[in-house]
Parts: structure tokens; sequence; C-alpha cells
């Protein structure tokens, strides 16, 4: 992260324009960093960039490792010489404010199919040898992800613990016959996948060179149903079958009055320890690969996790375990060097989280919606942040500040409600100002905090209500996830005026 003030936002790659149907590494995302650049931002910050998975979420990965092929732009792909000049000539019309995700996927698929025979055909400028030498060089993830996708479409799609014994539990003599009967299944995801690292480095170089830094996210936790757990099981708590015996979650909060109960398969940390923390050390290798900054999500659990009983039905009944501690960061330090972390220390924080945080000069996280449920002293108030702090209005699991404040499905009673917004009224001075100013009043109060970083998410520089929310915690589909950037927003006048904010704060990156 760089030294000083410094600001960005958060937007995922989902919620750029595209003709496509979804936000994509193509030209939209390019334009984007132009417009971070020329309005004095530092920071590009993404969800997880990995393939989605149950309800679209891209916390609910097949895969740690891999990148999400819906990312892939076919207009790059034409360029490289592997789609034909009239290859878009028969595109759906797509909705522009909502991503449709089943609408996308087998349009996407049918783009990274014709890529592929042509690639096979010899035709295009992608060299066969740089893919053979990515292939070898990526092997320790990308063999075993590539034969589970091609068993998952053998299989109709069954979770793998579903599959017959011998390929579920991976004995050597099924898994030789599935990767000689599934060669060209494989050899197509593992296409797939070289096609995304290049797409993807060509946009962090771009990044970087227009003093950009790519801020991305890293969940604590892997699916139950992925390649990370199929190809590691002894590195969790599963039972003969490979299913788990306890799973993730975490108490009562803010979000929810029952907790939210997760459901991925909790790590053994004492058997990761005994390998010196290697899946981990691999893990934490491949996203420093792909970006600049990690946002470790629910740093917490590192400390000590919210463990569930199989069968419960909500997070009440679970129970604190202790984590890895220092000894995971230590591992970590040790093989990589300084790590550019933010730790995303919401929720039930302890002193030894905290602790955990400044031996590795860590920062954290402040959520300004949180900030108005008391009085003067709440931590959360821009005049009571730290320097190691990233402020947000809100992040993806929030409304959008405008929504929150017209909230009215809060499970919260009204007088509470009304005497978080009369505080907040007061704080931001909006004493006699329309609604209309409060999201550039929030924004702006966070820009002139001592905070080292400020991010905001683009539907609050837009100023959006709660129709732009990215996702709303314990809840599945709907409009989770699915919010797009019409590409008419990013004006000059937005660009003016955020980096004329940026300039008035101390926060303007290089120009």
């Amino acid at each position: 992260m760089k030294d000083g003030r410094t600001s960005g936002i958060l937007m995922h790659i989902t919620s750029l324009p595209s003709r496509f149907g979804i936000g994509d590494l193509g030209p939209e995302a390019y334009r984007f960093v132009d417009f971070l650049a020329a309005s004095g931002q530092s920071v590009w910050q993404i969800l997880p960039i990995v393939p989605v998975g149950f309800g679209d979420s891209p916390y609910a990965s097949p895969s740690t490792f891999a990148g999400n092929t819906a990312l892939i732009s076919p207009e790059l792909l034409q360029e490289h010489g592997l789609l034909d000049d009239d290859a878009f000539g028969d595109l759906p019309t797509f909705p522009t404010a909502l991503v449709d995700f089943e609408a996308v996927r087998p349009l996407k698929s049918k783009f990274l199919n014709r890529a592929f025979s042509a690639f096979l055909n010899g035709r295009g400028t992608l060299s066969r040898n740089d893919f053979d030498a990515w292939c070898n060089c990526n092997s320790g993830w990308v063999d075993d992800y590539a034969l589970f996708l091609a068993l998952k479409s053998a299989y109709d799609s069954a979770e793998w613990m579903d599959w017959p014994t011998p390929l579920a539990l991976r004995q050597p003599e099924a898994i030789v016959a599935a990767r000689s009967k599934y060669v060209r299944e494989i050899e197509y995801q593992k296409f797939s996948q070289f096609v995304f690292d290049l797409q993807w480095h060509e946009l962090k170089k771009y990044c970087n060179a227009h003093s950009v830094e790519i801020l991305g996210d890293l969940p604590i936790y892997v699916a139950q149903d992925s390649a990370d757990v199929w190809s590691n099981p002894e590195l969790f708590h599963l039972d003969d079958t490979g299913r788990a015996t306890v799973v993730s979650g975490v108490p009562p909060d803010y979000f929810s009055e029952t907790g939210q109960l997760w459901g991925n398969p909790i790590y053994r940390w004492d058997r990761l320890a005994e390998t010196g923390y290697k899946w981990w050390i691999d893990r934490m290798a491949r996203i420093l690969d792909l970006v600049d900054i990690i946002r470790l999500d629910h740093f917490r659990g590192f400390e000590a996790f919210w463990q569930v009983s199989v069968g419960e039905t909500t997070a009440i009944n679970g129970k604190w375990v202790e984590g890895p501690g220092s000894a995971l960061f230590d591992a970590l330090h040790g093989a990589l060097g300084d790590l550019p972390i933010v730790a995303e220390n919401l929720g039930v924080i302890t002193e030894g989280v905290t602790e955990l945080m400044k031996s590795f000069h860590f920062p954290g996280m402040s959520i300004l919606q949180f900030a108005f449920d008391s009085d003067m002293s709440n931590e959360f108030l821009p005049h009571n942040l730290s320097s190691d702090t990233v402020a947000y209005t809100g992040t993806h699991d929030n409304d959008t500040f405008l929504g929150w404040w017209t909230d009215t499905v809060s499970t919260q009673d009204t007088e509470t409600i009304e005497k978080a917004r009369e505080f907040c009224r007061e704080y931001l001075n909006m004493e006699g100002k329309p609604d209309s100013e409060l999201t550039r009043a929030a924004i702006g109060s966070l820009m002139d905090s001592v905070a080292r970083l400020v991010v905001t998410p683009m539907q609050d520089l837009l100023e959006l209500g709660a129709d732009a929310r990215m996702n709303t915690p314990g809840t599945v589909g709907g409009r989770n996830w699915g919010w797009r950037m019409k590409p008419e927003v990013l004006s000059e006048q937005l660009s003016a005026g955020l980096l004329k904010t940026t300039r008035d704060s101390k926060r303007v990156a290089a120009l």
C-alpha cells in the first residue's frame, strides 16, 4: 500500500458496463482505470475474482486459485485472432443495470469454446509454448481444478461427495483413468485459466502504470464443493465421505439476530501447521500475483473462529475455537516477505485480534454506517479514526449510504432508527440541507479524516439508493452480486468533482 493519505473506489469487475451482460476485463475496465487516474484515485478495490459458486457468490467459489472465466473479454479474444469478425453479430439483449448470470454463462462459454478450437487449430497470436509453460508453472492447482470441472460436467454438476466413491476419495487408479478419459475438457479448462491470467495481468499492468493499485479480496474459508477441499481433504474437518463435520459462521451480530451460518468446512489447523502452512503460503502467493493489496476477509477468524456443528439450522449454537494466530502469519512472512494486508476486523473484536493486527502492522477497517448508533465516542466516527485505518462509507455487504438513510425494513425499532438519523444529520452538518447531499457529506467527512486510505463504493459516489446494493448477508439470489454501472455515468463532471474532493483532503495520487 502506498505511503501517505490516499483514496480509492470499490467496484467489482462484474459491475462494469459491457454489451455481453456482465462486466469483464475488456475496454470498459481500461476506461474505468482512466477515470480513477483522472480523478486522483490510488486504489481500485474489487471482490474476489474467483469463479462464483452457490447463489453466484464470489465467496463460495469452486476454487480459491482459479479465475472467473466469465470475466474474460470476448473483444480481447477477438484481438488475439481467436474469434471471427462476425462473432458478435447475434448478441442477445441484456439488462444494463443488473447481471443476468443464467444468460451470461452460456454466452461466455460459447465464445471460450470457439476461441479454444481456434487455438487448437493454430489460429491467433497466443503461443502454444507460452500455454504449456503457464500450465507447468501453475500445475500445483490447475491440474486438479481442471479435472474437478471435467468431472463436474460428467456427473451433471453433482457435488464431488456424490461422485462415484473412487473419484470422490481420489483413489489413484480412478484419478489416472479420469485424466486420460477427459483430456480435451481438461485442456479446455486450463486454456480458459491461461486466457484469464493473460487478460488479468494486462489490466493490472495498465492499472499500475497509471498509479492505481488493485485491492483484492481473500475470503478466509473455501467452499465444501470445491477443488480445494476435494484435492486436500486432510486439511479440513471431514467425515469418511468427505462431508464437513463442523462448519463456519459468525454469532448473532449487526447483520443478523441468528448469526450467519456460512457452512464452509473448518480447517484442520493442526495439520496445516505440520506442513509449515504450505497450502496457505501457496494461496497467498497466488493472490499476490494478481493484486497489489489484499483485504483479508474475516480476520477475526485467524485469532479465534466460530465453529458450528453440522445439522444446526442457524449459527446461534456455535462456539469459539482458537485459530492459528501469529504462527500462520510468521510462516507467510517468512516465505513471502512483508504482507500488504488490510484486515477485515469487523464484528466481535477481542484484544487478541487487535494485538495480532498490530504485531504484523495490518491496518483495519472502519464503516461509517456503523458510527451513529451511540454518541461522539463511537470508534467509527471520522474524528475518532486512527491513521492505520481503511475507512468506508459502506462495503459490499452494506446497503448504499442513501439506502441506509432511507431504510424502511430495518430490524431496529423506529425510535432507534430516527435517533441514528438525527445524530448523522447533526454530525454531517446536514441541518436544513436536502437528503440528496447526504452521501457527498458522508464521503467528505471520511476524506477529511486521518485514515490512511478512504474507499468509496461506486454506488455511493453515484449517490444511488437501495436498488444498487451489492449484497444482503444471509440471503441468496434476488439482486445479490448483480448491480451494474451504466456506461454514461463516468462523466467529466463526476471525475472533476471527485478530483476536487480528493485534492482538498490532500489524498491525490500522482497524475
